[in-house]
């Protein structure tokens, strides 16, 4: 006989858990019991929207789900935006949440809430887990659900009563994952396609990518003479260095780019969705008349064709496809259109320079050109992101971890995750001062753990994005965006860490480098100068719309 948590931490051992990411509450208390003697680390965060996070982040990493568990009512509603960032970004993630006693279900108890309802438009499958012997069937149907298709958040409550009553189950041993492949008939058809086209342009995107399927897509683009973008937020699928990277369709993408998304006559979609970012806001290919065919490999099979109607659709996870297309030897070449496309992103990459002793576009390339290939950059939502889209090259896969969500406050928790899964590389989080001031409390969560990512703080004294949409649409009308910060250098240090502060771009360096030396959690405040908003657009130089 075992009590509920003790079943459920023998479970998460069945599927291979070896950390998992925490706020503690009452609620659990038979859960923190379990991982007491269990050997998986409960990495103990500050607040539940940064473990979440931290979990998120860790799904992303791994491909297998990144655990978390919170307590009942405000610690649910505050895990809730990690939850949101795992489902738009499809992110295998398993959020526990305590729940209140069985019997008193429906009385507004103290923090009650129906997980299921709250949930349910929120995660991939939301369900609460009655009986204590039934907890190894829910955990193993959760890791299940988590992984299979497009995968995503699934949500487990918890009643502390059935947690801490006891059963004799046995363990479980994982779910078989279900197979998928692409025959070579339905290669060569995408093959045809692509070799009757004039502009072909291949999207990769998505989640589930190896290193294997990154060297495939590479070798499948060289060989067939294709231009490849990645979606937002997905570089690093893609050496940016070789010839037929083309750029990524994110928010403030190339114009040029742009251009040539909408001019392609034939789209290869592997593993990204034909969602708003991608297109533009649906601009740039119009649902009702695409014009041009379409060819989407995608796991879920409900996605290709449900905005664009599509001329093939593969279920299959890009890996699959590509380890069949790169079978043929190449055919044709298109140099033309790939070498124009090439040239178009080499100019969008070359820096622009913006105002200010500090210039955030020189401090991106200096890391881009100094950091090892290996480094993890993380970031999370702010003006400051495009000067990473736009000016960082990523050099190999999983470099990059950011929401496509756009979630601020998401960066500084992923580069912890990250230091944590791989404390031999060098960890970056790109931020700016409201996002950073989103989640900062973390530092604390970095300095127990021993986690030594460094922060690279933007600050230009607002939230710098809205600030631009604001003087685009109400010019000279200021209201809510402008912000007061903190000494992040002082705080990093009270916490613990290393802190600078950086107020020309030729003392960034040395700052970094004595980050580095730290071999601790380091914050590099950069401060910017206020006018200055994006890679393309200071205060005084917006047009109005």
């Amino acid at each position: 006989m075992r009590h509920g948590g003790r079943i459920l931490t023998d479970q998460l051992q069945a599927q291979g858990v070896g950390r998992v990411f925490s706020v503690p509450g009452e609620s659990f208390l038979a859960v923190l019991d379990g991982l007491c003697d269990s050997g998986i680390e409960n990495v103990v965060c500050r607040h539940e929207g940064g473990a979440a996070m931290m979990a998120e982040a860790s799904g992303k990493m791994t491909g297998r789900p990144g655990v978390v568990f919170v307590t009942r009512g405000p610690g649910a509603t505050n895990a809730s935006a990690g939850v949101h960032v795992a489902m738009q970004d499809a992110t295998p993630m398993i959020l526990f949440v305590g729940q209140i006693a069985r019997q008193n279900r429906d009385r507004q108890s103290f923090q009650e809430i129906d997980y299921r309802a709250f949930f349910g438009p929120l995660a991939k499958w939301a369900a609460e887990i009655d009986q204590t012997d039934r907890i190894p069937e829910y955990v193993n149907r959760a890791f299940h659900v988590a992984t299979s298709g497009r995968p995503g958040p699934v949500v487990l409550a918890l009643p502390e009563d059935m947690l801490s009553a006891s059963a004799d189950v046995p363990v479980l041993a994982p779910t078989a994952a279900p197979k998928t492949s692409v025959s070579p008939e339905a290669a060569e058809r995408t093959h045809d396609m692509l070799d009757r086209a004039e502009r072909p342009l291949v999207i990769a995107g998505g989640g589930g990518w190896s290193a294997e399927a990154c060297a495939d897509l590479a070798r499948f683009a060289a060989a067939q003479g294709l231009p490849v973008a990645t979606s937002f937020r997905r570089q690093d699928l893609m050496d940016n260095r070789l010839p037929n990277y083309v750029g990524d369709l994110g928010v403030a993408m190339n114009p040029a780019l742009a251009g040539h998304l909408r001019d392609a006559d034939c789209l290869l979609v592997l593993g990204a969705r034909l969602g708003d970012i991608t297109t533009g806001g649906h601009r740039l290919i119009d649902p009702a008349a695409p014009g041009k065919t379409i060819a989407h490999v995608h796991p879920d099979p409900d996605l290709p064709g449900s905005i664009y109607r599509t001329d093939m659709a593969l279920t299959a996870k890009p890996a699959e496809a590509l380890a069949r297309l790169v079978e043929r030897p190449g055919q044709r070449g298109r140099t033309d259109w790939t070498r124009t496309m090439r040239d178009s992103y080499q100019a969008w990459s070359r820096p622009r320079q913006t105002p200010g002793a500090v210039r955030l576009e020189q401090v991106v390339r200096h890391l881009s050109d100094t950091l090892p290939e290996d480094a993890i950059v993380t970031s999370g939502a702010g003006n400051y992101g495009a000067f990473v889209h736009r000016y960082f090259t990523y050099k190999a896969p999983g470099t990059q971890l950011s929401p496509i969500s756009g979630s601020m406050g998401y960066g500084f928790p992923a580069a912890i995750a990250a230091s944590l899964q791989h404390p031999n590389r060098t960890v970056v989080c790109f931020t700016g001062d409201g996002d950073f001031q989103m989640s900062l409390n973390e530092i604390s969560t970095a300095t127990q753990f021993g986690a030594a990512p460094i922060a690279v703080v933007a600050n230009n004294g607002r939230y710098g994005t809205i600030r631009m949409h604001q003087e685009r649409s109400y010019p000279g009308r200021v209201s809510g965006t402008d912000l007061t910060s903190p000494d992040y250098a002082a705080l990093a240090r009270a916490y613990g860490g290393h802190g600078e502060v950086v107020e020309t771009t030729e003392d960034f360096a040395a700052a970094f480098a004595r980050a580095r030396d730290a071999a601790t959690i380091a914050v590099i405040e950069l401060r910017l100068d206020p006018g200055m908003l994006s890679t393309s657009a200071s205060l005084g130089g917006i047009e109005p719309r």
